[in-house]
């Protein structure tokens, strides 16, 4: 029966898509004679974690009584936390509980956690199951799992290309490459990252907002902007969010700073001269590309010259038809 729970809680843990980044989604159920009695999710970043939203929806449960929390089971989707952070301990608040047993997906890749969080509650007399539906948790948090796994943030580059592989036009006047159909997707994708960063020639040429515009609530994307030049920010690109100005034209600095902070996802959306730099020093593991069957010819100022996104070592995962715009998903080769 523990996958009938945990699967419950894998589904409640969704709810929190787009709101709980950095942090990961997560669902917690509490059963009682195999039957549901209670339920949370971590609904958004900064607030409650679900294993504490599970325990308030409990104790206003007037039907069980406080001594017969021991008869309990707690599933949980992700190993509890044991440190302090934005909110305390949910092990605390478990072993707090009198609940003595607890079936956990999957372990906590956090270093902060990685097991001391089971450590703790078996300390306390807890009884601890580990390791269910562990592939379908890690795709639930996909960018969480590979920040600890590979101590940086995944790095992803969305380009929007002509048929022939231009990215803009030689004289810089604006002109849509792609489908309104496919400029609402990139709105979602960019909900699903914790940071965009462009450069200022984008800014200058395009006048980009670079936030995520959809019909959901969104904990939005903060924003970098590469420039070593001065930079007039009456631009949009500043009138909503967190933004940040990097001076700095070293790459690799960058991704480590970002490294050493609780971000775990970059969405690169810039010019080839950027674009191409994030390649190069092999700072990439996903390239999407929105192509339109339209060409710009010789109008157009290519993205790669006398290159390939397979020649920078990645291959083509999935497509997706958009509109008359395919979707191209590359994936880095491994």
């Amino acid at each position: 029966m523990h996958e009938v729970f945990l699967k419950r809680a894998i589904d409640i843990a969704s709810k929190g898509k787009y709101l709980t980044k950095p942090n990961p989604m997560v669902g917690c159920v509490i059963v009682k004679d195999n039957e549901i009695i209670a339920e949370g999710f971590h609904m958004k970043y900064g607030s409650n974690h679900a294993e504490i939203n599970a325990l308030e929806s409990l104790y206003k449960n007037n039907k069980i009584l406080e001594k017969d929390y021991q008869k309990l089971t707690l599933y949980c989707t992700l190993e509890p936390c044991c440190h302090h952070g934005k909110t305390g301990p949910c092990t605390d608040a478990i072993i707090k509980s009198g609940i003595k047993k607890v079936v956990i997906g999957i372990k906590d890749p956090n270093p902060k956690v990685a097991g001391s969080g089971i450590k703790q509650l078996e300390k306390n007399g807890i009884q601890v199951i580990s390791g269910f539906f562990e592939e379908d948790l890690i795709k639930l948090n996909k960018y969480f799992f590979y920040k600890n796994t590979h101590k940086r943030p995944y790095v992803s580059i969305k380009m929007a290309s002509s048929s022939d592989g231009m990215s803009h036009r030689k004289d810089n006047k604006f002109t849509w490459i792609t489908s309104e159909e496919s400029r609402d997707d990139v709105q979602v994708v960019r909900a699903e990252f914790d940071v965009i960063i462009t450069g200022g020639n984008t800014l200058r040429n395009d006048n980009p907002k670079m936030n995520a515009r959809v019909d959901f609530e969104v904990n939005q994307p903060k924003k970098i902007l590469l420039t070593s030049q001065p930079v007039d920010e009456k631009y949009n690109f500043f009138k909503t969010g967190d933004v940040k100005i990097e001076r700095s034209n070293d790459l690799n600095a960058l991704i480590k700073e970002l490294s050493n902070s609780e971000i775990n996802s970059v969405l690169i959306e810039a010019g080839p001269k950027l674009v191409n730099a994030f390649l190069s020093k092999n700072l990439v593991d996903e390239v999407i590309v929105y192509k339109s069957k339209n060409k710009l010819g010789d109008e157009g100022v290519p993205w790669f010259k006398n290159k390939t996104i397979e020649s920078f070592g990645f291959d083509l995962k999935s497509t997706l038809q958009i509109k008359h715009d395919t979707k191209e998903t590359y994936l880095r080769r491994t």
